[in-house]
């Protein structure tokens, strides 16, 4: 959500009279987030999100924009694309793919109590249900083969201790991936990246989940993990509140049981998501990207997340 492509009023307008929008009000970068370029944009007949992929391609996109239509469509609360006259929710601003989304109502809740938490795991577990029937495919993009690949390239920037660490931790998860049990976890397209600035809430009450942009088919229990290891957590060390975990798993099994594989499977699934998010921040921290208002992620804060997922396991009680 950095600003990397720059653009113009006059840009945005074009656009937007193309989706018949009206006229544009207000055009302000979103200085947040790494991956792409957002504008919040208001016009005389709404308020919308105006994204320029950087990353993403034309081919892999329509995955994205696809499963948000189709969420929105099952009461999901997500942003919908806005079609041109022909039906197409894929366009082009400065010659990069682009779309124009809804924008949600309400704020983040970035100091989450055990209620905020049990209604992102409902959700999350409704969201998981609705896209059962999606007809589209695509993997996670930033799951076991990207980490794959990533690893040896940031490995020169770390000390012997984080060295041992990513590279242990990358081999138990291939050979988790290999499994009989991990093949026997559900799974779908899946948001990836749930964290608290990726949900929005109007006072008390959820009012949406948005960013979709690291969506991909995997495991339900992984999407469940990432939102453990970011809504439940004591933010300084990185350890998992109890109660702020139990409600939300609770929540969660309350609209889709968990079975047998993914409660057997809950603490090898926090160890991934803790690592898929330490490989994340250390290739943009080493590896970065010019861009404006561009501020890269802290990777000791996953690292620290990482190893007290290895050195305390956790699994719910019960559910």
């Amino acid at each position: 959500m950095a600003v990397f492509t720059e653009v113009t009023p006059d840009a945005a307008q074009a656009l937007l009279t193309r989706l018949n929008l009206g006229r544009l009000q207000d055009l302000q970068g979103i200085a947040s987030g790494i991956e792409n370029t957002n504008y919040f944009v208001t016009t005389e007949r709404g308020r919308y999100v105006l994204t320029v992929f950087e990353r993403l391609s034309v081919e892999q996109l329509p995955f994205y924009l696809h499963l948000m239509q189709h969420l929105a469509a099952r009461g999901i609360p997500v942003p919908d694309p806005q079609a041109d006259a022909s039906g197409e929710i894929l366009h082009s601003l400065a010659g990069k793919p682009a779309a124009v989304v809804t924008r949600l109502s309400g704020a983040n809740q970035m100091a989450p109590q055990a209620a905020h938490c049990a209604q992102v795991g409902a959700m999350l577990a409704r969201m998981h249900l609705a896209g059962q029937d999606y007809p589209r495919h695509q993997p996670n993009l930033r799951g076991l083969a990207w980490w794959t690949e990533v690893v040896p390239v940031v490995l020169p920037h770390l000390d012997d201790a984080q060295r041992s660490l990513l590279s242990d931790e990358l081999r138990f998860q291939q050979q988790l991936a290999a499994s009989a049990d991990y093949a026997a976890l559900p799974h779908g397209p899946i948001h990836a990246d749930l964290f608290r600035d990726n949900v929005m809430f109007d006072g008390d009450r959820l009012a949406g989940f948005f960013d979709f942009y690291f969506a991909g088919c995997d495991t339900f229990l992984f999407d469940l993990a990432v939102c453990l290891n970011d809504w439940c957590i004591d933010w300084a060390t990185g350890a998992l509140d109890e109660p702020r975990a139990r409600a939300m798993v609770d929540a969660y099994a309350g609209a889709r049981a968990l079975t047998a594989a993914e409660h057997a499977l809950f603490p090898a699934l926090l160890r991934a998501a803790a690592m898929r998010f330490w490989c994340s921040r250390l290739w943009d921290w080493h590896l970065p990207r010019e861009a404006s208002l561009l501020k890269p992620h802290d990777p000791a804060h996953f690292e620290r997340v990482l190893r007290l997922r290895r050195e305390q396991p956790w699994r719910p009680a019960h559910v």
